[in-house]
């Protein structure tokens, strides 16, 4: 029986779309549910951002434990460097080329002739191939392209050390029939596909997508890119079940999780389309850090920082033995939680003279009024004063302060326990926040859970705007 892989485009498609906007932490937490899912390969959208999306990038890279990390290059030395960089840590990395091949798109996208794009491929590849084992050339709007044109582009993609070449029909216009034709033509005229993996992807614009995917599968086709809650490309719910009750008649299988799957797909269908709040500084999708273990006093200053980067912190050599130096103070006394280590960060990384310092809040809340929030800052001396409403008397607050700052950071985290007991029970608040994919931790303690909030997100936004200039 023919293994199909499947490889995941969820989060390629997702930043396409007007319609879904993911927090860093989301695009995080839906990597995860693909790998547990099985999929062979999690495609990754390009980088347009170099500094938030590489970190991105390397996170994925590091919380993917069994899938493939696939992330599409620029068409230039230069991109394949700078995705290089970014996925080199992955246990698994795919540099991907994602080039246009028919007439129209090679002109309006490329500016290029098929002669000079044809050098190009030849060129793009080799250099990718230099850096990574695995690299795949996708060939864009392959079914409208020129046959003889193709053909060409993929045995130079192949001649240049492609692992896997794609063939893409983003018109979504091909029958099942003509599929099967089509890759039978494509073996015949580059006879070097025999050696590489042969992928698809198929618009499912005109609900075809499914059915030429199995198809090509059927010809010896063995990864197809599938989505999850994404118009346009092939579902991977009904690819995967489409295979699981036909499959083996078809000799033809997936590697897929089908008892979680139905879980899996339905949690990342939450995250995609729970819809964004504008009146609030949260982010809706996922709620809480989900990362778990203990430390000891037994741990090591690597498996310290080790645990740092699992929280998603880029600390400096200063700031890990600082850390690490508390850790141990606290240590002796008791297991350290992921929780713990996030406040022991907050606490002492990253500490730095304030930029906005509080001068005053008054927060107006009840049962039958709109919660309010007028924040009083002092920045170089100047008083700067920040009134808004909210959802509830600390998104009212964090908005003030937004306002005041004229500036929304994602906010990653927010945490609140309590330190002491009785009435008099101090407070103590955590705040996560993130600038260009960065994060900064920040804490306020106080018997006014709304005052140590409004303290924790200060003392975050300080070390951002310190370390930002």
């Amino acid at each position: 029986m023919q293994n199909i892989k499947i490889s995941d485009v969820t989060l390629k498609e997702a930043q396409k779309s007007s319609d879904v906007t993911l927090s860093f932490k989301e695009k995080l937490e839906i990597a995860k549910h693909l790998d547990r899912l099985g999929v062979a390969a999690i495609e990754l959208p390009p980088i347009t951002n170099e500094l938030s999306d590489s970190i991105l990038i390397k996170s994925m890279a590091a919380g993917i434990k069994n899938a493939v990390v696939a992330v599409p290059c620029a068409l230039d030395e230069q991109g394949i460097d700078l995705v290089w960089k970014a996925v080199c840590g992955a246990k698994a990395p795919r540099l991907q080329l994602i080039v246009p091949t028919s007439t129209v798109q090679m002109e309006f996208l490329c500016h290029k002739k098929p002669p000079v794009m044809l050098q190009l491929i030849a060129q793009l590849t080799a250099k990718a191939k230099s850096l990574c084992a695995d690299v795949e050339f996708i060939a864009q709007d392959a079914t409208r392209s020129e046959r003889d044109f193709l053909f060409k582009a993929v045995a130079a993609a192949v001649d240049a050390g492609a692992t896997v070449v794609t063939l893409s029909d983003d018109a979504g216009i091909m029958t099942a029939q003509e599929f099967i034709a089509f890759f039978e033509e494509l073996k015949t005229a580059v006879p070097q596909v025999a050696d590489v993996k042969l992928g698809v992807q198929c618009s499912d614009e005109f609900n075809m997508g499914c059915a030429c995917c199995v198809a090509a599968a059927g010809v010896g086709v063995c990864e197809i890119k599938t989505a999850i809650s994404c118009s346009g490309a092939v579902s991977m719910a009904e690819f995967a079940q489409y295979l699981r009750r036909r499959g083996e008649d078809l000799g033809i299988g997936t590697n897929i999780r089908y008892t979680e799957m139905v879980r899996g797909v339905k949690q990342v269908e939450w995250i995609l389309n729970t819809e964004r709040s504008k009146t609030s500084p949260f982010d809706n999708g996922v709620q809480g850090n989900s990362t778990d273990f203990v430390l000891t006093d037994a741990d090591s200053i690597s498996q310290v920082i080790a645990a740092i980067k699992t929280l998603g912190y880029d600390l400096s050599d200063d700031d890990n033995a600082n850390v690490y130096t508390e850790f141990k103070r606290i240590s002796v006394k008791k297991p350290v939680t992921a929780k713990d280590l996030d406040a022991i960060i907050a606490s002492v990384a990253l500490q730095v003279p304030p930029t906005y310092v509080l001068e005053s809040y008054v927060i107006n809340s009840g049962n039958i009024i709109k919660p309010t929030a007028n924040i009083t800052l002092k920045k170089n001396g100047e008083t700067m004063n920040g009134l808004s409403s909210g959802d509830g008397p600390i998104d009212a607050s964090f908005l003030a302060i937004e306002q005041i700052v004229g500036h929304h950071y994602e906010l990653d985290d927010f945490q609140i326990q309590a330190v002491t007991e009785g009435r008099e029970a101090m407070g103590s608040t955590l705040v996560r926040l993130r600038s260009n994919g960065k994060l900064y931790s920040g804490n306020g303690i106080s018997t006014d859970i709304i005052g140590a909030s409004v303290r924790a997100y200060l003392n975050a936004l300080n070390k951002i705007v310190y370390e930002e200039g």
